[in-house]
């Protein structure tokens, strides 16, 4: 879709085509056959603006509530924060009587933001502005907004007013994702000339961030997960730093931080225990599997794999837990015995640390009988073992 048809595509004329392509809940897999039929009746480029707004926002609603009355484009759909992650990171704005929200795309931190405080949203799109004005304006956060045509490889459009910044740089184009933090647009290096002047800054950057590429910078680095699934990373500068690792899980949200200066604690590695804990993996990415393990009392049962150990159930937000029924060096012949000797006929397997792939083991394990296991396959000081557990 381009700007002009997008405009056209909001005229009356235009809302009613749209309506006509959502009442046919497309696909991606049936946009041809839903594009023809559109093209008997509409002009094809309203047609295909159309049936692109209305799959969009069907594949949205996994990340907005209002998905239904909202533009889109495929790459800003991709690179967009869920919304439950933008209204929590939003709330640390709170203090800031104007914020900008750098290449604000569609508007997808444009709205949490908008709530918080008047937001300036800057982008290099013409496109992409114009439907977060559009979005913006549905949800009734448009008087609380403004938004701007700039390019942020160029000096900002603003030099005083605004307190506190968010800059999220594309990590995508053309479908192609950038692991690098020199090749986001525009780079990561791009902050070293606002900071002077706006040292209150959050930078949204891939969860996967090699963190050798942020080390020269003075920051707070935040690695957030939803529903266990870890989702993004955020470089927090100059009053917006708190501590100097943290792990935020949502919802919640529950937080585990490196409080700064501070050392990780050194653990033993003992044989497994009564209960087996998989940390959230904002937790791993953070660094701080040896911090919940001593929250927990617990021990790892390899130095290089996280898994914690220990004889007593802590509840915890951090991990999830297991009762393990057994334990032994891995052998195919022993843990089949064990499975059949159970009655147990399906099983579940996770894996850190180990060569095999679960669904070939459990195609060898042929396994009858109406119980169910969690099979648990890694290292215990560097040989392979397996953990048969129970879901607690």
């Amino acid at each position: 879709m381009d700007y002009l048809t997008f405009q056209q595509l909001l005229s009356p004329a235009g809302q009613d085509i749209l309506q006509d392509a959502i009442a046919l809940s497309p696909q991606e897999p049936d946009f041809l056959i839903h594009y023809q039929s559109l093209t008997k009746r509409y002009p094809a480029n309203l047609a295909r603006a159309a049936l692109e707004a209305a799959i969009l926002r069907r594949e949205a609603t996994s990340k907005f509530p209002f998905a239904d009355r909202l533009y889109l484009t495929r790459e800003a759909l991709e690179q967009a924060s869920n919304h439950e992650i933008a209204v929590y990171r939003a709330k640390r704005f709170q203090p800031y009587p104007r914020v900008a929200d750098l290449g604000c795309s569609v508007g997808s931190d444009t709205f949490a933001l908008a709530r918080i405080a008047p937001t300036l949203g800057l982008d290099h799109d013409r496109l992409r502005l114009s439907m977060a004005s559009a979005n913006l304006d549905s949800l009734g956060l448009l008087a609380n907004a403004h938004l701007v045509l700039s390019d942020l490889n160029q000096p900002l459009p603003f030099s005083a007013g605004i307190t506190a910044m968010f800059f999220d740089p594309g990590r995508r184009s053309n479908h192609q994702r950038y692991f690098s933090v020199h090749q986001y647009q525009p780079p990561l290096a791009v902050i070293s000339q606002w900071l002077p002047k706006h040292p209150a800054l959050g930078v949204k950057v891939s969860p996967g961030v090699n963190l050798a590429e942020v080390k020269e910078y003075e920051a707070e680095v935040e690695f957030i997960s939803l529903h266990g699934e870890l989702k993004e990373a955020v470089l927090w500068f100059g009053p917006l730093n708190t501590t100097q690792r943290r792990a935020t899980l949502l919802p919640g949200p529950h937080v585990l931080t490196i409080e700064n200066g501070a050392q990780p604690s050194i653990h033993k590695v003992t044989d497994p225990k009564t209960f087996l804990y998989e940390p959230d993996p904002a937790v791993i990415r953070a660094g701080l599997v040896t911090y919940l393990a001593e929250r927990l009392d617990a021990s790892q049962v390899d130095a290089d794999i996280a898994y914690l150990t220990s004889e007593i159930h802590t509840p915890t937000p951090f991990a999830r837990t297991w009762a393990i029924e057994a334990w032994f060096p891995f052998q195919l012949k022993r843990l089949r015995s064990f499975l059949h000797q159970q009655h147990v006929g399906h099983i579940s397997v996770k894996k850190r640390g180990s060569p095999l792939e679960p669904d070939s083991l459990i195609q060898q394990l042929r396994l009858k009988g109406d119980q169910e296991r969690v099979v648990v396959l890694t290292r215990l000081r560097g040989e392979p073992i397996v953990m048969i557990c129970i879901r607690v």
